[in-house]
């Protein structure tokens, strides 16, 4: 124990790193003390098991875990587990005073009565022990290994290595797909890029130098994405190759070193659970009053009266100043809730395995209470709300808008369907602005984000102008049903004509079964090919069989890429066996310009003069719907212009003597899409009164495009808002901000942290979502931090209190939803064991003062207590979500869990039992049927009477219960109604089962007698 707080309290060391970024290579090489010819030689053995040794793994420090003895210390370590441990010390000094006597049945009595109290114990124990460590073992599973291996250059030669072998010094050469292992500086690159959005936030992948940054002012103030010759642990090359420098391992890395600060999960109790130790408090005292109440009443209104020659046995009814003890005992046993820690517990693990079910992995206890609390909802889009898929959702011809079905499970041309009125006219917000003002708001703007390089589309617009009256295809009537109706889908070889210059003029991998599973490139070229592949079209089979004869690789400086082919007959025609094909994909504004024909209706063979103007203004129209456009186009040139294998320049298409000599095929409108169900769950998070607030690094237009869809954008919430002007708000104005706008654009980590914490000055219960590293600080401040388990960090997951295992933004919903019904369901538990709680223990007392005897025994009662605990709470904790329960607003934080009404309940729920058990003995006291007459023994007599009396008081009681426990299955409707044998089998086979128990306990010999002191109900 000593050496585990002593662990605890150790800080991870984190060693400060130099300014490698703003160093050349070769001070960088010189800092750490490595020769000059390191990049091919690598690290020796030797130096590399030095540094091993005083660098250590290249591992992060993992975070101390509770001990089992801590564990069950904090299971057993309250008030109510002290007081059953008093009555069975008692209860053991009890039987051992019994033996002395030579009473054997009393022995057994208080044997059982002490053994059901540890089992008790141990059986509330185990459950809160087995439920504390199932969050944790959910977070533990979701944990990825960072790199799994690295192929480094040591001795001269490259070798592969376990990821936790990697050393400062070492040489390291990336590839794409790899994962890079540790904080390194590059050395040499080919034309990569790594993705780094676990970091910075940033979706599309970082192009890497290896030229020193040049800054001004602290080098250390230069934002982690703007450092383009770093590569960071834990990130992914997207495209290309290089060889890099290590300069940091294990906490010493930028994830290592955020890691480091908030990996320590702040344990909190939960509002519920001080509330119920509060209520426990609460019954304590009512508990000790009530025993020595019973105590007094027992010992001084029923005082021992001796049966003769008996050593000082009292009469039947009569009890010595021991006896009242043990009465009083008795009395203190059936109020004591043992179960109620237990079923709250267990009401939880039932909440947390249900939501696990449905992908939201609760982290810390206080999130399930949180949830039923949330009043506003603040989402990721990307990957959140939208499915994480850069997919093409309309292809636009010279003449027609052909919309595309992203959510198509079946591979089919009808997947396209021509619709006119599809992205036809600019947005609203966009619908009186200049060409250039609406490029630059949306997602092809080429000005590049808060801190970055360069923009985040690599084909971004730079210069959209109307073109002049005399520019190419003056307006001219186009034929409406060519070459298909509005409303038809087209043919599978249009299509395949039509997009076939995305798929062959790339390099780019597709994920299995076009999912993102396996995919290797930029998202958005690849959603051009998942867009074929979906149509019918085998990607890879036809670009295999067309492969690459020679290509103008991309680069942003001229923002396209073009490769040559050998012509297709069935797509390009006959009569080309002379002739290459060429493809070109780019920049739409770019491509127009190079652009003199264009391809008639999208139906290649048939060309027609291009018209600038109308696809100049269908580049504008879809970038105010917040798309990504990429213009394909073809052309057609003799095989002497190139050879195979040639390397190609940009002036292969936009150095030639007549500039414009493209043609123009057609544009690919690319969005990441919303996630269907989002649609209606923000509807019913609307309905709940939880309002859904997005916030994304993406442009403005984009923003406000999905959250029109997903109908965040309406009349009360009309438009959005960017985090620079957030940046430039003062305290006040930011608070009016987020009650003003669900729609956060451009926004920074820095800005979701504002936004929690203005939500949370305005007296709002915020959940936040995040993935990257950089959103640690907003999920620890939220009130309900919410971690992405696909796409995010460990360090994310770390800091948050639920992880989506789907990414999800419907999951969030649904676990509000269930939040809302653990509430309800812990009330309905207190409605049920606390009434039963109660009668137990003041049935004895109110009958002890009535004249009536004592009613139940120590073994029925705890039996009782355990059973109905196990069956019929149970029932209540695990009962589903009532109809209407998200047509309520969210609970206020701090609300009572035994309020006014509930209190009344409890109070009638009570008071019904005692009644009842307090009239069946009365009952079988005054009946006129005398079941012993023909017993002679007048203390046989009386023994035979007292079991009967409490066989029926017994029986009452948990009969009764039952009741109860149906009457506080709802609490917004009506028990008296169909839906009573609706919704919850469980409770009906928990009622099979008490029926059966109390059947099997009243009839079966010796259980009933020997073992329960009571006597067989034979209905006499």
């Amino acid at each position: 124990m000593g050496k585990g707080k002593k662990e605890e309290e150790e800080a991870v060391e984190v060693v400060p790193q130099p300014s490698w970024h703003a160093m050349t290579v070769e001070a960088a090489l010189k800092e750490m003390q490595l020769r000059a010819d390191l990049a091919s030689s690598g690290l020796s053995n030797e130096e590399a098991a030095q540094r091993l040794e005083e660098f250590g793994p290249n591992m992060m420090t993992a975070g101390k875990k509770k001990t089992l003895l801590e564990r069950i210390w904090d299971q057993v370590a309250n008030l109510l587990v002290l007081l059953l441990v008093i009555i069975a010390v008692v209860a053991i000094f009890a039987a051992v005073a019994a033996g002395a006597k030579g009473d054997s049945d009393s022995v057994l009595t208080n044997c059982i009565q002490v053994g059901l109290i540890v089992m008790v114990i141990t059986v509330n124990t185990t459950i809160g022990v087995v439920q504390e460590g199932s969050a944790e073992k959910a977070a533990e599973a979701l944990k990825s290994m960072l790199s799994a291996d690295a192929l480094v250059v040591r001795n001269g030669k490259e070798v592969q290595i376990p990821a936790q072998d990697v050393v400062p010094g070492d040489i390291i050469i990336l590839g794409t797909g790899d994962k890079v292992p540790a904080d390194c500086r590059f050395i040499s690159v080919s034309n990569i890029a790594c993705g780094e959005a676990a970091l910075t936030g940033e979706s599309v992948p970082i192009d890497k130098t290896i030229d020193a940054i040049e800054v001004s002012g602290n080098p250390e103030q230069t934002p982690l994405g703007d450092r383009h010759n770093m590569g960071f642990s834990a990130t992914l090359v997207a495209q290309g190759s290089g060889r890099a420098i290590v300069i940091a391992t294990g906490d010493n890395t930028q994830i290592g070193t955020i890691n480091a600060l908030v990996s320590t999960v702040e344990e909190r109790k939960t509002n519920v659970l001080e509330q119920i130790d509060h209520i426990s408090k609460i019954l304590a005292a009512l508990i000790l009053t009530a025993s020595t109440a019973t105590f007094l009443v027992a010992y001084l209104m029923n005082e021992c009266v001796e049966i003769p020659g008996t050593d000082g046995k009292c009469k039947e009814g009569t009890y010595s100043a021991f006896d009242s003890v043990l009465v009083a005992l008795v009395c203190a046993v059936g109020m004591i809730p043992e179960g109620l820690e237990a079923i709250v517990t267990m009401t939880y693990a039932w909440a947390v395995s249900n939501m696990a079910a449905h992908n939201a992995i609760i982290r810390a206890l206080p999130a399930v209470e949180t949830l039923g609390s949330v009043t506003v909802i603040c989402s990721d889009k990307t990957g959140t709300l939208t499915q994480n898929k850069m997919s093409v959702v309309a292809f636009v011809t010279s003449n027609a808008h052909y919309r595309v079905d992203v959510n198509a499970t079946d591979r089919v041309n009808t997947n396209f369907v021509r619709d006119d009125s599809y992205l036809a006219e600019r947005a609203d917000h966009q619908a009186n602005k200049s060409l250039g003002d609406v490029v630059a708001d949306g997602p092809n703007s080429a000005v590049p984000r808060r801190g970055r390089a360069e923009a985040s589309n690599h084909m971004a617009i730079d210069n959209l102008e109307t073109p002049a009256p005399s520019a190419h295809g003056a307006s001219g009537g186009d034929d409406a049903e060519y070459p298909f109706a509005n409303g038809d889908s087209p043919t599978f070889d249009f299509i395949k004509g039509g997009i076939i210059p995305g798929v062959l003029c790339s390099h780019c991998v597709l994920g299995t079964d076009g999912g993102r599973e396996g995919e290797i490139g930029n998202p958005t070229e690849i959603s051009i090919l998942r867009a074929a592949y979906m149509s019918g079209i085998d990607v890879e089979a036809i670009k295999e069989k067309n492969s690459i004869v020679a290509e103008v690789p991309f680069s942003s400086a001229y923002k396209f890429m073009s490769t040559v082919h050998e012509p297709i007959p069935e797509i390009d025609g006959p009569g080309l066996e002379d002739s290459w094909i060429v493809y070109v994909k780019g920049a739409p504004d770019r491509m127009v310009a190079l652009c003199d024909t264009q391809m008639k209706g999208g139906v290649i063979g048939e060309v027609e003069e291009v018209r600038t103007s109308r696809w100049t203004e269908q580049i504008a129209t879809l970038s105010s719907h917040g798309l990504r456009v990429l213009a394909l186009c073809k052309a057609v040139i003799p095989k002497s212009e190139v050879s195979p294998g040639q390397q190609l320049g940009p002036d292969f298409i936009n150095g030639r003597a007549k500039k414009e000599w493209l043609t123009m095929v057609g544009l690919c409108a690319i969005q990441d899409p919303p996630r269907p169900e989002c649609i209606d769950a923000i509807s019913e998070a609307k309905r709940a009164g939880v309002r859904v607030a997005m916030i994304t690094g993406d442009h403005k237009d984009t923003a406000i495009a999905i959250g029109s869809t997903l109908g965040l954008v309406d009349e009360k919430y009309p438009s959005g808002i960017t985090g620079p002007e957030l940046d430039g708000m003062n305290e006040d104005q930011l608070k009016e901000a987020v009650l003003k706008y669900n729609v956060f654009a451009r926004a920074s980590p820095e800005n979701k942290l504002q936004i929690v914490k203005a939500l949370q000055a305005q007296k709002e219960i915020s959940s936040m979502t995040g993935d990257g590293v950089n959103d640690a600080p907003s999920l620890k401040q939220a009130d309900m931090g919410v971690a992405m388990g696909l796409e995010g960090t460990d360090v994310a997951r770390e800091a948050s209190d639920m992880i989506l295992a789907d990414d999800n933004f419907a999951t969030i919903v649904y676990a509000v939803r269930e939040g809302r019904v653990v509430w309800d369901n812990l009330r309905k538990v207190l409605l049920v064991n606390t009434p039963i709680n109660n009668a137990q223990g003041m049935s004895v007392l109110f009958g002890l003062l009535f004249g009536l005897g004592q009613p139940l025994n120590a073994i029925q009662i705890l039996y009782s207590n355990l059973i109905c605990a196990v069956t019929l709470g149970f029932v209540t904790a695990i009962e589903p979500a009532e109809d209407g329960i998200m047509d309520l607003p969210p609970r206020r934080v701090g609300k009572r869990l035994i309020g006014r009404f509930l209190f009344l309940r409890i109070l009638l729920g009570t008071a019904t039992l005692i009644t009842m058990v307090c009239l069946s003995v009365f009952w079988v006291q005054n009946s006129e049927t005398h079941l012993w007459e023909d017993i002679v023994d007048v203390e046989e007599r009386e023994e035979k009477e007292r079991q009967f009396k409490q066989s029926m008081a017994f029986n009452t009681l948990d009969l009764c219960a039952i009741a109860v426990c149906l009457s506080a299955r709802f609490a917004y409707n009506s028990s008296l109604h169909p839906r009573l044998f609706q919704g919850n089998p469980w409770c009906w086979y928990s009622i099979a089962l008490v029926i059966i128990l109390q059947v099997m306990i009243t009839y079966i010999p010796g259980l009933n007698t020997v073992i329960f002191a009571m006597e067989t109900m034979n209905g006499s």
